[in-house]
């Protein structure tokens, strides 16, 4: 391996930015170039002076922010006072993930690939030099990102081996030829006993976190729509006394699932494996640490229920690798056709589309799967990544108490196993009635909504179906402190089956407390829905924006809803306010800017 070093710094959220940086990774040593892969805020950003060639991958999320581990990047380099010099001796590359349907709600400005664009000229004006323009794949493209990757990955390759060619004597790595694995696992001669273990049994420093979650006992798990209604959805409460868990309304709860026991016999069948087998785990490169999430020793079973995410839809990466693995000749002959870039999509037809699984893949390649070494594990599947969740109650309400609204995910495709969501339907099945205590790793982070603390400042909430859910914890919180002005705009499809805490919000309307607007989509023959009720006030929305300065909150599904509500109040802003449309777009933009306009939404 030649000794000059690439370095791939990424930024990811859902793992899509990681996993395309350990793809990056993986074509470095085909290449006979060593590289290293590192997320964006487990660097040391000062280094990077003294890197000559980096490849950023970064994922845009929300509202065109940086994901959670490279905020502290983001901070840093855009600071003021860095030389325009400093970057001067390194060659880039920026590779950004995004979703081209995202825009600015308030702004009306597309936000695709927000991030990869104002790192790459952040990076121009520090002084690096740009090897090629930056890669903007996309999510919406009908083969997904790779449609843009792929052609830009081929230049890519040519302008890096012009400037470190492979060594004399060497060639590149083929593809189907598979790469050592990152880990080897070292099976002990006897069975030992691991513990239940999610994170260092030492004494935990601070509060709760991914690496030392609190297990905190399921104390209720009850159905709130209605027995016909065609969505189960679960109010979730956990007891989180002495957790050292401190929360506010609009925060988030952090879920750590397994996989269900089904799942796991199966994948153990497959792959040949005795999930009693335990083992330890050692890099093969000495820049390479162990996952801290896994236990020392580790048993197969703990790796196969609590690490491996076995019902994820397998990304391209996966394919690639599982071809080299394989040594029956039909199978990798396809599973080459699957991990090229001629074969997307069939791949799309076979996999993305359906959402087919990992742990169906290896049932539909069996020679492969029967032939993969254990090693080979932590390189084919990606970890299972925790689960946000809006807090729905407040700890001025319910002390010691935390409550989630889950919608169990569950629908169908072609294939005959209906899709389920791996962490809602976990949590459905879990019974706290049964004996023993049920315990669910969990911790919580600051969330994207913040309440005025003000005692006269009013809010305007709009929450339809889930999307009600950190409303809940707003207004029990400012009803708590005596904070009045709540107006809560709630829509759901039927008043008698998914009208979630109706009585709690009528109790608190009698109480002068809260004013409820509904809107109840299918209980007419036109479909009504909370925009149309915002414009049927739009007298009193304009008066609580503009003269008593409230602010305005929406959540909920990303799909459409987020556009339609922010059409109704530019509507409301030109009818009631007098405004033109630009001047409205632009008291929406103000609104947003003074965090007057808070937007929290999900796929």
């Amino acid at each position: 391996m030649s000794s000059s070093r690439l370095l791939v710094l990424f930024g990811s959220q859902t793992g899509t930015a990681e996993d395309m940086a350990e793809r990056l990774g993986r074509e470095a040593r085909r290449r006979r170039l060593g590289c290293r892969v590192v997320a964006l805020d487990s660097y040391p950003v000062v280094n990077l002076i003294n890197e000559s060639l980096v490849i950023f991958v970064c994922a845009t999320t929300g509202q065109g922010d940086p994901p959670d581990n490279m905020k502290n990047f983001w901070r840093f380099i855009f600071r003021k006072n860095l030389p325009p010099t400093s970057l001067c001796q390194m060659d880039f590359a920026v590779l950004g993930l995004g979703d081209s349907s995202y825009t600015n709600l308030a702004l009306s400005l597309p936000r695709f690939n927000f991030v990869a664009k104002k790192l790459h000229r952040r990076l121009l004006q520090l002084g690096g030099c740009a090897l090629l323009p930056a890669c903007l794949g996309d999510d919406q493209h009908e083969l997904g990102p790779d449609a843009a990757i792929d052609p830009w990955l081929h230049n890519l390759w040519g302008k890096v081996l012009g400037l470190y060619p492979v060594p004399p004597g060497l060639s590149m790595i083929p593809p189907g030829v598979p790469l050592p694995s990152k880990f080897t696992l070292q099976f002990l001669q006897e069975a030992s006993r691991t513990e239940e273990w999610y994170g260092p049994t030492t004494d935990p420093q601070g509060p709760p976190s991914e690496l030392q979650p609190f297990l905190a006992p399921m104390v209720s798990n009850q159905r709130v729509t209605g027995p016909s209604h065609f969505q189960d959805v679960r109010l979730i409460e956990f007891d989180i006394a002495g957790s050292g868990i401190s929360f506010a309304a609009g925060d988030t709860v952090l879920i750590q699932p397994e996989n269900s026991a089904s799942h796991v016999q199966q994948f153990c069948q497959v792959l040949g494996l005795d999930p009693g087998w335990c083992f330890t785990l050692q890099p093969r490169e000495p820049d390479v640490s162990c996952p801290a999430r896994l236990p020392q020793p580790c048993s197969m079973h703990h790796l196969a229920s609590r690490y491996l995410d076995i019902t994820s839809v397998p990304r391209r990466s996966f394919f690639e690798l599982l071809a080299g693995l394989s040594p029956d000749e039909l199978e990798q002959e396809k599973l080459l056709e699957f991990g090229s870039a001629q074969g997307q999509e069939g791949l799309h037809d076979y996999c993305s589309r359906p959402r087919r699984t990992i742990l169906e893949v290896l049932c539909d390649f069996p020679h492969t799967a029967g032939a993969v070494p254990p090693d080979y594990l932590l390189d084919l599947i990606p970890p299972i990544r925790p689960r946000a969740f809006s807090i729905t109650s407040s700890l001025l309400a319910l002390p010691g108490r935390l409550q989630i609204l889950v919608a169990v995910v569950q629908y169908r495709t072609r294939l005959k196993e209906p899709r389920r969501g791996l962490c809602s339907c976990w949590l459905a099945s879990l019974d706290p009635g049964q004996a023993g205590p049920i315990r669910v790793p969990l911790w919580v982070r600051s969330g994207g909504l913040t309440f005025p603390k003000t005692s006269d400042t009013p809010v305007v909430m709009v929450g339809p179906g889930t999307g009600v859910a950190p409303f809940r914890a707003a207004i029990q919180e400012r009803v708590a402190r005596g904070q009045t002005g709540n107006f809560l705009f709630f829509g759901c499809r039927h008043r008698d089956q998914d009208f979630y805490w109706e009585a709690e919000w009528r109790e608190l309307e009698r109480r002068g407390c809260l004013t409820l607007v509904t809107a109840f989509s299918r209980e007419q023959e036109q479909k009504v829905y909370v925009q149309h009720r915002l414009q049927e006030l739009g007298s009193l929305v304009w008066e609580l924006l503009d003269r008593r300065g409230a602010h305005f909150y929406l959540a909920g599904n990303a799909k459409s809803m987020p556009a339609d509500v922010t059409e109704a109040l530019m509507s409301i802003f030109q009818e009631h306010g007098g405004l033109s449309g630009r001047d409205a777009a632009s008291y929406l933009a103000r609104l947003q800017r003074t965090l007057r306009f808070q937007v929290e939404t999900w796929a």
